[in-house]
């Protein structure tokens, strides 16, 4: 099969491209490698020393014989993006390309709206060029469990059945996002579950948790090949920043008091999860919401947890309790499904000690090239 990996220069993206590579398929990478343009905005660059995407795929020829399709530009253009699958033709389309941080979205009005237009428009030109000319290809859209927010219920996987003045209907799981780019994804859920009603489409919508790691089978055959691991402040994640944070002895950066839980899973099943769907496509028709996690965990106990393997590592490990600069709940109830994934084959990576040790090792590796100013939230959701 084709697969289309827009977005793929990014974090998951890269990755995803290279595994399915791996797997047989034949794969193009389509990206506008907005995510180096916004680092150097900000000034900050990834932990890891990334290489030009050309430069990525020649090397990954190079290794395996095996050929990646590049197209650069943006899917906000719709000329662009309907010339790119004309040319593709994807039986698949694997859709990364967004702005991915709630941070970068709260920074100011301007990246709020350039995150709501960027990501919303993005998808919807998306859906138009598949009614036009893919309409049986299947679309598979990372999502996000921010989209649920925290709510005292459990939190089950897209839709919830109600019974409601003696009536019952299934519908789509209410949403609490909690950023103007948790919004936008929800935005997009709707616009999808609105085309595949109407227009017969098929897609599935990967409610991602907190992504952790860097290294993947494809990502650790060669330095070329490795991936980003972001640490700062606005697209570092948690468990990711803070073993950077222990590797270079600054304290801990967990926010408030440290009760949010959220789901999170190995950058290793994310490319797993991918393949899954890919393989086991939605039906005619169908907007389908698997919930993409592994483990839930608070962000006390992910501390503690880099905490004790920094020290095992004879590392001095320190956890600060930030004033935080995020409006959300700092202890709740947090009980999300996630089964659908499993059924269908997934066997997950569990975070332990062994892979703590290994994150912080290559977090060891290239602490020279950390911008210590970088690492402290500079973004808030407070009314000034």
């Amino acid at each position: 099969m084709k697969v289309l990996v827009i977005g793929g220069d990014g974090y998951c993206g890269w990755a995803t491209a290279l595994h399915l590579s791996n797997k047989g398929y034949d794969v193009g990478i389509l990206d506008n490698l907005s995510r180096r343009y916004w680092d150097s905005k900000l000034g900050v660059d990834t932990l890891t020393p990334i290489a030009p995407i050309q430069k990525r795929i020649q090397r990954w020829q190079e290794l395996t014989g095996k050929t990646i399709d590049l197209f650069v530009g943006d899917i906000t253009d719709y000329s662009f993006l309907s010339q790119a699958l004309q040319q593709f033709e994807p039986g698949a389309i694997v859709h990364f390309g967004e702005q991915r941080s709630a941070p970068y979205s709260m920074i100011d009005r301007e990246h709020a709206v350039f995150t709501q237009v960027n990501n919303v428009v993005g998808t919807l030109n998306i859906l138009y060029a598949m009614k036009e000319d893919f309409p049986d290809a299947h679309l598979v859209k990372l999502g996000t469990m921010g989209e649920y927010g925290t709510p005292n219920i459990d939190i089950e996987e897209g839709y919830i059945t109600i019974e409601h003045n003696g009536r019952k209907d299934t519908l789509p799981y209410p949403k609490q996002p909690g950023s103007f780019y948790h919004l936008s994804k929800v935005h997009d859920s709707h616009n999808i579950h609105f085309a595949c009603k109407i227009w017969g489409l098929r897609a599935t919508d990967l409610n991602q948790g907190v992504v952790y790691g860097v290294l993947t089978e494809e990502t650790g055959m060669d330095e070329m090949l490795i991936n980003r691991l972001d640490y700062d402040g606005v697209f570092g994640t948690a468990l990711n920043r803070f073993c950077i944070q222990a590797a270079i002895g600054h304290p801990l950066t967990v926010y408030g008091k440290g009760g949010q839980t959220r789901g999170f899973l190995d950058i290793r099943d994310t490319v797993r999860c991918i393949d899954i769907a890919i393989q086991n496509p939605a039906e005619e028709g169908k907007f389908r919401v698997f919930n993409q996690f592994t483990e839930l965990f608070s962000i006390s106990d992910l501390a503690m947890m880099v905490k004790k393997a920094g020290n095992s590592l004879g590392l001095d490990v320190e956890i600060n309790n930030l004033d935080n600069p995020r409006v959300e709940l700092e202890e709740h109830y947090f009980n999300a499904k996630n089964t659908k994934l499993l059924d269908l084959g997934l066997q997950p990576h569990y975070l332990s000690d062994s892979l703590l040790d290994s994150l912080l090792n290559f977090a060891e590796k290239y602490k020279g090239r950390v911008d210590k100013e970088q690492i402290l939230p500079k973004v808030s959701w407070h009314r000034k």
